[in-house]
């Protein structure tokens, strides 16, 4: 737009600005919106200003001497103010899974929608964010005043808080008024992708109305009618992309007001595609996070029907295959959100940190990759036969599941980005017995640091929770990693040999913590 304007293919004849009373040196402040207005004072014809003492001072290059102005007009009126309407538990939902990714240091970039404001409100236990936003609302005083948003480890303007401008209630405007914490910026300079870029660890929020099982996003038109028009959205998720630990998100509920899906087969007639898929990276819904940047269009369809509304999943699985976009065989065991809260942090005797979480359907891939690092003997003990590679229906079976009678964990590490898969943890219960055949993989890098023992205990720990008995484990005679691990496990152990292996019966205690170094060191 600031191009538009300096360039005169949109002339402009008379602006009329509001901005505050002038100081000692003649110099007003154009207050909550510099966002267009420097190209707009270096264009004009005419220009009248409104002298308002309600308009905040703003820092930053807001400021104007009067000598630019043709006209001067006093007022006394409120300055126009929004508050966001309360949202309900999707948003709320949605809000958790976005703040769970934003790590201390980070700088956010919050645009208008309910949603990425909603996920200030859980970013209190945060520390050093920084803001560089187009527009910054209510929200951000609230991180400022509990000691969260102090711009600390910011890249660029460190300690300031960048915007363009400021939409909210009269207390935002009275806490950015004459306050040096504040750097009010031209549009095209706050969302430049290279200045972007530069902060470290930068995260852009993007709420989309619509998005393709490709990654296609649609964020300014709902049921074919706009919604909103040249927006700073592309240029935040290039910038965020581009800079070093950034996380450009694009959150978005499950399904509209009425019912239907917001993740579709294909974008349809009214849904303009706003953001390109070779620029999405997270796509978080009320039902869990998506990650497709580099990602195949396999890879794709199934981690965004994984985040649908349980209701459309049967549906959209089908149109993915029709548009050959997933294998026939494809399906998907759970209908669940994606239980974040199952996931845990641990550390190993060699001093590295995992994260070990529940496996998703789209893992295929990464178990695959997990596979092709282990020892052709590896293979055998865990598989019992010579392999050289698992058909996609196996790996299915090791990270499509339900959760229940079906459950898997990874042992993952690295940034959610970009993670590898270095362990898996499985077990399969017997509804007439209630005891879990368990089986793992470990990498061998990660052998004898204690990963066994840590999936293990977190089998255990899930498996107590839901009342199973035991576990069960079938295991080669000269499988003796395999074997001391099985008896680590605490409860009654029972074996028994025959010319296929060892049989491991294990039942749990029926009190106590499934182990002792569920919270420390696994040796």
């Amino acid at each position: 737009m600031p191009h538009l304007l300096t360039s005169g293919r949109l002339p402009i004849d008379v602006a009329l600005l509001q901005v505050s009373p002038p100081d000692a040196r003649g110099y007003v402040s154009l207050g909550v919106s510099v966002d267009l207005t420097p190209a707009v004072l270096s264009v004009a014809r005419s220009v009248i200003a409104e002298i308002n003492p309600a308009m905040p001072r703003t820092h930053g290059e807001s400021f104007v001497h009067l000598d630019r102005f043709d006209a001067l007009v006093n007022v006394d009126v409120p300055v126009a103010e929004y508050l966001h309407p309360q949202t309900g538990e999707i948003a709320e939902r949605v809000a958790r899974y976005i703040a769970s990714i934003i790590e201390d240091g980070a700088t956010l970039q919050i645009g208008l929608g309910r949603v990425p404001n909603e996920a200030l409100r859980h970013l209190r236990d945060r520390r050093d964010l920084g803001i560089h936003s187009d527009v910054i609302t209510d929200g951000v005083v609230d991180l400022i005043e509990a000691g969260v948003v102090t711009g600390r480890r910011k890249t660029r303007h460190r300690d300031r808080i960048v915007a363009s401008y400021c939409l909210g209630t009269r207390r935002l405007h009275d806490f950015v008024d004459d306050n040096p914490r504040f750097l009010f910026l031209p549009i095209d300079q706050v969302c430049d992708p290279e200045e972007v870029a530069c902060q470290s660890r930068m995260v852009s929020i993007t709420q989309a109305f619509a998005i393709d099982l490709t990654g296609q996003v649609c964020v300014d038109q709902f049921k074919g009618e706009f919604y909103g028009g040249v927006s700073t959205q592309v240029g935040f998720i290039r910038g965020a992309a581009r800079s070093p630990g950034g996380k450009p998100i694009i959150c978005l509920a499950s399904t509209t007001d009425d019912g239907a899906s917001r993740i579709k087969p294909l974008l349809e007639a009214g849904d303009g595609v706003g953001i390109a898929r070779s620029d999405v990276h997270y796509v978080i819904t009320e039902y869990g996070i998506a990650y497709l940047f580099g990602k195949s269009i396999r890879e794709r369809a199934v981690a965004l029907i994984e985040v649908a509304h349980p209701r459309w999943r049967d549906e959209l699985l089908m149109a993915a295959k029709q548009l050959g976009y997933v294998r026939s065989e494809q399906y998907l065991a759970s209908q669940a959100a994606y239980p974040v809260h199952e996931e845990r942090t641990v550390a190993l005797k060699n001093g590295a940190r995992v994260l070990i979480r529940p496996a998703r359907a789209a893992d295929a891939g990464a178990l695959q990759a997990l596979f092709h690092r282990l020892s052709p003997d590896d293979v055998y003990t865990r598989f019992f036969r010579r392999v050289r590679s698992l058909t996609y229906r196996e790996l299915q079976t090791l990270c499509n599941v339900n959760h229940e009678t079906e459950v898997a964990f990874l042992a993952v590490t690295g940034p959610r980005e970009s993670e590898e898969v270095v362990g898996s943890a499985c077990y399969f219960l017997s509804p007439t017995t209630n005891l879990a055949e368990v089986a793992f993989m470990v990498s061998p890098e990660w052998q004898g640091a204690g990963l066994g023992t840590a999936l293990q205990a977190r089998l255990q720990e899930y498996a107590m929770s839901r009342g199973v008995r035991g576990f069960v484990a079938e295991i080669l005679p000269r499988n003796a990693s395999m074997l001391r691990l099985a008896a680590r496990v605490p409860g009654t152990m029972t074996t028994s040999r025959d010319e296929d292996g060892v049989h491991v019966t294990t039942l749990f205690p029926d009190r106590g913590a499934p182990n002792e170094d569920a919270a420390g060191i696994y040796p």
